[in-house]
């Protein structure tokens, strides 16, 4: 049970750092010129076609490939904005 216990605190502190990262990535990116998200946007498709080749051939859950995928479509949206 300890193990249980340990394992969903580590998650839940993941959680939030994830979180917190999140609120300033949001933040810089509000910040930045329109010219600088475009550019930035160029960057980031080939960085998550990369990444996403890496999940797919990698022993992972369909879970963190959902949660990739997901993200990567929201922070896509912010970014055109």
């Amino acid at each position: 049970m300890k193990n249980l216990q340990e394992a969903t605190e580590k998650i839940c502190e993941l959680k939030g750092s994830l979180v917190a990262l999140d609120a300033l990535v949001t933040a810089l990116l509000q910040q930045m010129p329109a010219e600088a998200r475009a550019e930035l946007m160029r960057a980031f498709s080939v960085s998550t076609e990369v990444a996403r080749t890496v999940l797919l051939n990698a022993p992972i859950s369909d879970f963190t490939v959902s949660a990739f995928e997901r993200d990567v479509s929201r922070m896509s949206v912010f970014l055109a904005k």
